[in-house]
């Protein structure tokens, strides 16, 4: 993908609008309770500063109505710690679509939330032109959007008079082609979660091109159905059997596999004082959840991360949360941490896994995106990429 970098760019004088994921979570008195979507969007804004550009930043923040700004929708607690953070106060701007403030050379200003101004949703051609207006430089450094074709993270960059890619949005470009265009192998990937209906699309194309593919959670339920074993009440979707049966052949007729449990980790409830029992998987009771994979299959699972050139990773293989059904999602993320492999791990529980484990630096890219990371390794065209690769040769 070919897409123009905001660190190739002179920004000096220029106007930059910059569209960053500022979405974080907020607790009932609306204090920020982890920001770090806000710390990776510092090396875009300081980058811009730092040369000289006037910067404007917007994001989208929870799911407002459009066209007004209730008390949970403001970014002021967002400009407030985004000054913080750079050591310079950042104004917080309202009604911005028309213009009608100044920016100086080395100033930052937050356009409040761009979800609130109608038509954002909907990728609104006359609010797009609006905000191009009021730039030189578009910057989109917000991936976590990019699977959505809105007024901020499509539009916008049809109209500029240049768009590009921040530091963040081109590292996920960077770190996503790595492991999907040619790839070091032995490819292995990851995908856990409660679901298979949920990750179907994934689980068939990656069939396609994956030379291990490890499912975890529910998933792995489902795929235990589809190999006639018993599952007792654990989480699965047995109409999905069938779906399950078609990932194996696909990966069996490319001579790849889907290393099913050996052993599992049961109990007759999911909470933090059910009693695990590691039982081989042929012995699972009828009223057994299995709930994580037993140390058999860990190891066997580390062995193929320990032989892998690349991993994708998006999904635990346990009830991780609770620590008796941990083993499995610990064993793994080692195995990783320890490998040579370039890997790359996104998702929301991936992400809290790896921060549980404390493996973070150990990780090759980790991607700040959920429905975006997922819809990337698909194969789908993302929106806000499509528009910046469109606009490369300008």
């Amino acid at each position: 993908m070919q897409v123009k970098k905001l660190v190739d760019l002179n920004v000096a004088g220029k106007r930059v609008f910059i569209r960053a994921d500022l979405n974080v979570p907020q607790d009932e008195a609306g204090n920020i309770v982890e920001d770090t979507r806000i710390r990776a969007s510092l090396p875009s804004i300081k980058y811009c500063l730092d040369n000289g550009a006037a910067v404007m930043v917007t994001s989208h923040l929870g799911r407002p109505t459009e066209g007004e700004v209730r008390a949970e929708d403001t970014l002021a607690p967002i400009a407030v710690r985004l000054g913080e953070l750079l050591s310079k106060p950042v104004r917080l701007i309202r009604d911005w679509v028309d213009g009608g403030f100044e920016v100086k050379p080395g100033e930052v200003v937050l356009l409040e939330n761009c979800r609130c101004n109608k038509g954002e949703k909907k990728d609104n051609e006359e609010l797009a032109k609006k905000m191009a207006a009021l730039c030189d430089i578009y910057v989109n450094d917000a991936f976590g959007t990019a699977h959505r074709a809105e007024a901020t993270t499509h539009g916008i960059a049809r109209f500029a008079p240049v768009a590009c890619a921040g530091m963040l949005m081109g590292a996920e470009i960077d770190a996503l082609s790595k492991a999907t265009e040619n790839p070091a192998r032995p490819l292995v990937a990851i995908v856990g979660g409660a679901k298979v209906s949920s990750k179907l699309t994934i689980l068939k194309t990656l069939a396609q091109k994956v030379d291990q593919l490890i499912v975890g959670g529910g998933i792995a339920n489902t795929f235990l159905l589809a190999s006639g074993h018993r599952i007792g009440d654990s989480l699965a979707e047995p109409e999905l059997v069938k779906e399950a049966q078609a990932v194996m052949d696909i990966m069996k007729a490319r001579g790849a596999e889907v290393p099913l449990p050996v052993d599992v980790v049961v109990a007759d409830e999911v909470s933090a004082l059910a009693r695990a029992n590691r039982i081989p998987v042929e012995e699972v009771g009828p009223h057994d959840r299995i709930l994580d994979v037993g140390p058999k299959t860990s190891a066997k699972l580390a062995d193929i991360i320990a032989h892998a050139g690349t991993i994708v990773w998006n999904g635990p293989v346990g009830v991780f949360e609770h620590n008796q059904f941990a083993g499995g999602t610990k064993m793994m993320a080692s195995a990783i941490a320890h490998s040579d492999a370039f890997c790359i791990a996104g998702g929301g529980d991936t992400l809290a896994a790896i921060a549980k484990f404390h493996i973070a630096q150990d990780v090759g890219y980790i991607s700040t995106g959920g429905g975006a990371f997922l819809e990337f390794l698909e194969g789908k065209t993302l929106p806000a990429i499509a528009a910046l690769e469109a606009r490369f040769n300008d």
